[in-house]
């Protein structure tokens, strides 16, 4: 954690003394996320998230922008037809949705291919905050809240890719694809699950 720290502070450090123009920004946007790995067999659908934070964006030259970012992110997964273990109750079918909070920090090199069009990539690390899991179960009533954060690794590392658009020198909008790198799942003895972060995300950035 600490070379990572140590990473991203010489990063910026660089971009800062480089730089031929500095703004600082916010964005928001909605994400659609899932898993990949382990899921064969598995019902799973996306679910629809926010997210939003802050960013810098360092430019360089009129073509590439370095742009470090935090943001919060809310992510998870829907199981359908799961089976699942209620007490008192047994073994039964449910829904399951899973709500993961991160707080993502990308760093976007992007590279403008024309005027106001750019495209970007760059690397990601996430900061575990919260996981929750709701299970309704088939033919009863109500709903089963956990707290299932121990379950789950409390970092995540990812490659973004994306393209955006800017409108003018203040607002701008962009999608970006979060390919999960870092198996999320907390490994336990007899268990080796390996799932991955997937998430889409439409954004619209507004610079000061």
């Amino acid at each position: 954690m600490k070379k990572i720290t140590l990473s991203i502070v010489a990063v910026l450090a660089f971009g800062f003394a480089n730089a031929q123009e500095v703004k600082f920004g916010l964005k928001t946007g909605l994400n659609l996320s899932t898993w990949t790995g382990d899921v064969e067999g598995v019902d799973l659908k996306s679910r629809v998230g926010i997210n939003g934070g802050g960013f810098v964006a360092i430019q360089f030259s009129e073509k590439l922008t370095l742009q470090p970012e935090v943001m919060f992110s809310s992510q998870g997964v829907i199981v359908d037809d799961a089976v699942v273990y209620v007490n008192g109750i047994g073994n039964v079918e449910g829904d399951v949705r899973f709500y993961l909070s991160y707080i993502n920090v990308p760093v976007m090199a992007k590279y403008y291919v024309v005027k106001r069009f750019n495209v970007e990539v760059g690397p990601q690390i996430g900061f575990l905050i919260s996981a929750k899991s709701v299970t309704t179960v088939k033919g009863y009533k109500g709903e089963n809240k956990l707290d299932v954060k121990e379950s789950f690794e409390s970092i995540d590392f990812g490659l973004n890719f994306g393209a955006g658009y800017d409108f003018n020198e203040k607002i701008s909008v962009g999608v970006r694809y979060n390919l999960g790198l870092s198996n999320i799942a907390k490994t336990v003895e007899g268990d080796n699950t390996k799932l991955k972060n997937s998430v889409f995300s439409l954004l619209v950035g507004f610079k000061f």
